[in-house]
């Protein structure tokens, strides 16, 4: 049996979490054996967030009056035996709709007045201010109650042309796309800009988020939706209604907000046909209806250029009313499970491959990280044994001149700690000119950059070339960053061989990161802003105020790509600077451990026989940690494997 969407988001959100109290077991076991670097902590700290902080976001998108948000109640929200999202006909969700958890955060509805598209705050701005939110409070156990509530995201006002014009819902240009007047000379749009939906429903719990939008005219008015929200969902459900097909403001929506230019992301966009029960006639036989049902499903995938398992045909209505009424033989005929085994095996099973592959890559290297202080510390051990056993059948001056020795050496490493001061020092300097280059400040001078081109007075036909050159002052930003980790890592080098040859260290640079998964980001945003930025927003763009909110929507998703770009240069020069303290930190404990042994040999007859047989225990305790390690780390990495059968997973999580 298929398994659905709701069952693959629950065995997720279970091997997150099994992951993430792993990741915890391991870095404990560390510590408590002095594993734990700057460097390793680091790295089990960001592996443990990306797997427990994991969000899988599903967008939903249609015009009004396709059944979106029906198709929402009755693949998340069934269980509550009613509709939970309102969906009665007409026109149901006005405002875009997020529906998360956070445990912070009491069971809210919060909804942000349309009134603040007036203020030059982005919508990611407007969410650290939760005091300018009107919250609505939710009782989870009580399904009247919440569905009462969530009806809050439909409620309208009515406005003047002018005031429409200045919140973006009305354009004398493109009078036929704007909201009717009645006879007062008012128009009717939403009384929400934003909704959030904050309830411990346990597919939210385990990390998903649903985006509700609503239809086109709301979608264009809102850069930050478009150009941030639905680009970076993990998936986005388009849906169309079966009787009408395509229509010109679907293929609208879908072409300017939905499908790039380049047609790259296509694998992650699932289009329902919905209300296949309007299809159904009593009149006409199963077969008669299921061609019409094919034909138009063919129909929909050549024309969005889609491959036809793409476009499935769903009666969310029915769907909804089967699992309430637990009828398995309507909601077979409803389509809805073939739609859930999409959902699960086009979203969760991709989500997982990539969050599984990005796990593996962190615990190898952590495994690699912690494997060499292990390597260290067998190393100074076999020259303790070398040593300890040339002093064997030596007399007392022969020990206290190993004593000697061993005393000069350690003040001839110490005095070479202005070389590594002096290493350290242009490392740290090669870094700022990084950090420069990735910091607010240069991302905001850009930004201020591009909004003085957007200001020039009417309609901005340059505006696709001034995006293009910030753009490839990104690129190149990014690539200069690039060039000076190359220079760094040329510079660790020859600076860590120079130490190894001189201290004896066995210091590595740690492969730098590549950033061209962040340049292909900045294509990716770039395409995204290129194809909002045609001739049907044109006139939008004379407006200083939606230039500004486009802008802003920019800026935040920039600031995304530029602070993970950042993290990944910290991971790299930290784990360089975390290597070289480790060895400095062992060699002065190799210092101390011998110099220990010669007293210990003075003092008693019996002492060097004693320390040697001390060394061997060692080894073999370090053989135990060197086992123990990729017990552990090969485990995580077997864990992540999304092939394997869970049970499989969970019998070995008990056995280990």
């Amino acid at each position: 049996m298929a398994t659905s969407f709701n069952d693959q988001f629950d065995q997720h959100g279970t091997w997150r979490r099994e992951f993430a109290l792993r990741l915890k077991l391991l870095g404990e076991w560390m510590k408590d054996h002095d594993l734990l670097d700057a460097a390793v902590e680091e790295r089990l700290h960001r592996l443990e967030m990306q797997v427990r902080a994991d969000k899988v976001m599903v967008a939903f998108v249609a015009e009004f009056s396709r059944g979106k948000s029906e198709l929402i109640n009755a693949i998340f929200f069934a269980g509550y035996g009613r509709r939970i999202m309102p969906a009665s006909a007409g026109r149901t969700t006005m405002c875009p709709t997020e529906m998360g958890y956070d445990a912070e955060v009491p069971p809210c509805l919060r909804l942000l007045p349309i009134e603040t598209r007036l203020q030059p705050q982005s919508l990611m701005e407007w969410r650290m201010v939760p005091e300018k939110w009107t919250r609505v409070d939710l009782d989870v156990n009580d399904p009247q109650q919440l569905a009462m509530a969530l009806e809050k995201v439909s409620e309208t006002r009515r406005v003047t042309l002018e005031e429409a014009r200045a919140l973006g819902f009305w354009s004398s240009q493109s009078p036929n796309d704007s909201p009717l007047m009645d006879a007062q000379g008012k128009v009717e749009v939403p009384k929400w800009r934003h909704a959030l939906i904050n309830i411990a429903h346990p597919l939210l719990k385990q990390g998903l988020v649903i985006l509700d939008t609503p239809g086109l005219n709301a979608i264009g008015a809102e850069p930050e939706l478009t150009v941030s929200l639905v680009p970076q969902a993990h998936a986005v459900v388009f849906i169309l209604g079966a009787d009408t097909g395509v229509t010109k403001s679907d293929l609208e929506i879908w072409r300017e907000h939905l499908i790039t230019e380049s047609a790259a992301g296509t694998d992650t966009r699932l289009v329902v046909l919905n209300k296949i029960d309007s299809l159904w006639d009593a009149l006409s036989s199963p077969a008669q209806i299921q061609m019409q049902i094919d034909r138009q499903r063919a129909t929909t995938a050549e024309i969005l250029g889609l491959s036809r398992e793409q476009v499935l045909p769903v009666s969310a209505q029915k769907g909804l009313v089967a699992k309430v009424t637990d009828d398995a033989k309507l909601l077979q005929a409803s389509c809805l499970p073939a739609l859930e085994e999409a959902l699960a095996q086009r979203i969760m099973g991709q989500r997982q491959r990539i969050l599984g592959a990005a796990v593996a890559v962190g615990i190898s290297d952590l495994q690699l990280e912690v494997g060499r202080v292990l390597n260290i510390r067998r190393r100074d051990l076999n020259e303790q044994m070398l040593e300890l056993k040339g002093l064997q059948g030596k007399n007392a001056a022969v020990i206290k001149h190993m004593r000697l020795r061993i005393s000069q050496e350690q003040a001839e490493f110490d005095r070479a700690g202005a070389k590594i001061h002096a290493v350290r020092s242009v490392h740290l300097k090669l870094l700022r000119d990084v950090f420069a280059l990735l910091s607010t400040k240069s991302l905001r001078a850009e930004m201020n950059q591009l909004m003085q081109s957007l200001l020039q007075t009417g309609l901005k036909l340059g505006v696709k070339k001034s995006y293009g050159d910030t753009f490839d002052r990104l690129r190149e930003n990014l690539r200069r960053v690039q060039s000076l980790m190359g220079e760094i890592q040329i510079m660790l080098a020859t600076s860590f061989k120079q130490l190894n040859a001189e201290q004896g260290f066995s210091l590595q640079p740690p492969a730098e990161p590549s950033l061209q998964a962040y340049i292909d980001n900045l294509d990716q945003v770039e395409r995204g802003h290129l194809q909002y930025l045609g001739l049907g927003n044109a006139f939008r763009l004379a407006q200083p105020e939606f230039a500004d909110r486009l802008v802003r929507a920019l800026a935040t998703r920039l600031r995304s790509v530029y602070q993970s770009a950042l993290g990944d240069v910290e991971l790299w020069s930290k784990s360089a600077a975390a290597q070289l303290d480790a060895q400095l930190r062992e060699r002065r404990r190799n210092f101390s451990r011998r110099l220990e042994a010669i007293d210990r040999i003075q003092q008693a007859a019996g002492g060097l026989d004693e320390r040697i047989a001390e060394i061997n225990e060692q080894f073999r305790a370090l053989a135990q940690l060197d086992s123990k390690l990729l017990e552990l780390t090969a485990y995580l990495i077997r864990a992540q494997d999304v092939t394997k059968p869970k049970d499989t997973v969970a019998a070995e999580l008990l056995a280990s």
